[in-house]
């Protein structure tokens, strides 16, 4: 990732990091809301990222610690795609969005934060989104507080996993 592009997160890429994996600790933690767990599956998981490029950025990812895909077994890899799938459903009814970016970083050089435990990006995007503002002005522009987005989401995920995950 280029300084050009996400100014406000290259201090988080480069810099240096807690000990102990965000992924693995959050997915233990007591409370999903305060962790930002949308929707826990039976091998991986949805949660908002801390660090969002758009309101509503989501990161699906497996319970496996396990940096590329070739090391993620196929049922874990299986879940994963099917919760991007059903997080793509879950945010077009909470918050309509007109598109979405979706990906996975693997490796520093690739951009990946968290290059030590793998996980999908799932990026809402609108007609005439304010995504290009780190990139021309160095401003990171989210108008919503995570907590109030977990908030709008989370009932989403819940309806859209009970009838049973998207499926056409």
């Amino acid at each position: 990732m280029s300084r050009l592009w996400a100014p406000w997160r290259i201090d988080y890429i480069l810099g240096e990091k807690a000990p102990g994996c965000i992924f693995c600790d959050k997915v233990k933690g007591p409370d999903d809301r305060e962790s930002g767990i949308l929707l826990r599956g039976e091998r991986a998981f949805v949660m908002l990222n801390a660090y969002p490029y758009n309101p509503a950025h989501v990161m699906i990812s497996p319970y496996d610690h396990v940096d590329t895909l070739e090391k993620l077994g196929p049922e874990p890899l299986a879940e994963v795609m099917a919760l991007t799938r059903l997080s793509e459903v879950a945010i077009r009814r909470a918050v309509h969005p007109d598109g979405f970016n979706a990906g996975l970083n693997i490796g520093r050089a690739a951009g990946a934060g968290i290059e030590e435990h793998l996980h999908m990006h799932l990026l809402p995007r609108w007609a005439g989104d304010v995504n290009f503002m780190p990139a021309v002005a160095g401003v990171h522009v989210i108008p919503e507080a995570l907590l109030a987005t977990y908030d709008k989401l989370r009932p989403a995920f819940e309806r859209v996993a009970a009838e049973g995950g998207g499926e056409a």
